[in-house]
């Protein structure tokens, strides 16, 4: 197989994590959360989401996050904003990379955003211009590009000519994102060819769920196609709120420990990237689905009562 020397792990849990779960986490907590994130290697690592509390509870400290996350060189922290207020909410706090998210189906986006597709995009011309202008980058997520939960199959073309739309709008990279995890890799290899037909290499980035247990079959099939970012979620937390059945995201650790054998570079330690997801699934109350972190914590448990043993 033809795969790149390195990738880069595009760090969604904090954000994309944390909004679906049931327990409040204390801001202290997410702070320290995050600073494992970094410590691990992490080089980008969205934080949280300048959207209403009424929407996103769980978010709802956004802005003492934002300024209570220590910043280290080489380190990109960015956040989501749905619109002009949270833009300049999230400038306000310090951020220095933002993103817009829309979906490529129409009920979804509804669901979503409130608006159509249409309207979604029109609405960036409030985001996207005053962000760059203020010489902070933006990243979109294009959600159900391989399958919306109410519409079923989603159109490849419509997938193509809203990444074109974005990056002519300026949105430096697009995270073709498969939302409720039912992408496979051939239908993954349909879609990004198709993508890149329009948009540069370096400006696309996949983000896949779990919920088939296909996300790390799909994520080599991008890599072939060269692609070299990749969302995911450390311990597998997340999920979209409005995707009903969609299981965690992909799970940083499995991801990055695929890759590590696979020889590729990352840049992240693993033993300090369990850490971080050892500390999520304390504060959040339950346990994680990385398979990655139940090997780890099987092999640490094994090795205990070896010693013990003598």
């Amino acid at each position: 197989m033809k795969l790149p020397p390195r990738v880069t792990v595009y760090e969604v849990g904090p954000r994309d994590g944390l909004q679906n779960e049931a327990r409040h986490v204390p801001t202290a907590e997410k702070i320290a959360f995050i600073t494992a994130l970094i410590d691990s290697g992490l080089s980008r690592i969205e934080i949280t989401s300048f959207v209403s509390p009424k929407w996103i509870p769980q978010l709802a400290d956004a802005a003492e996050v934002a300024r209570g996350v220590p910043r280290k060189e080489g380190v990109v922290l960015s956040c989501l904003v749905p619109n002009r207020r949270g833009l300049d909410t999230a400038l306000a706090a310090g951020m220095r990379e933002v993103a817009v998210f829309m979906s490529a189906s129409e009920t979804h986006n509804k669901k979503n955003v409130n608006k159509t597709m249409r309207e979604t995009l029109a609405a960036f011309a409030d985001v996207v211009p005053p962000a760059l202008a203020a010489g902070v980058p933006v990243r979109a997520y294009l959600s159900t590009c391989f399958g919306c939960p109410y519409e079923g199959d989603v159109d490849p073309a419509v997938v193509v000519e809203l990444c074109r739309e974005l990056r002519a709008m300026g949105v430096y990279q697009v995270s073709v994102s498969d939302t409720i995890g039912v992408a496979n890799p051939a239908q993954v290899e349909d879609v990004l060819s198709r993508v890149l037909t329009e948009v540069p290499l370096e400006a696309v980035a996949v983000h896949f769920h779990d919920t088939q247990g296909t996300a790390l079959a799909n994520c080599v099939t991008a890599l072939q196609l060269g692609v070299t970012t990749i969302d995911s979620s450390v311990g597998g937390l997340g999920g979209c709120p409005y995707a009903p059945g969609a299981s965690g995201n992909l799970a940083t650790d499995d991801l990055v420990g695929m890759l590590h054998s696979m020889g590729i570079a990352t840049g992240i330690d693993l033993d300090k990237l369990v850490i971080a997801a050892r500390q999520a699934a304390t504060f959040i109350g339950h346990d994680l689905p990385s398979k990655f972190l139940k090997a780890y914590l099987g092999k640490q448990a094994r090795a205990r009562r070896r010693a013990e043993l003598g």
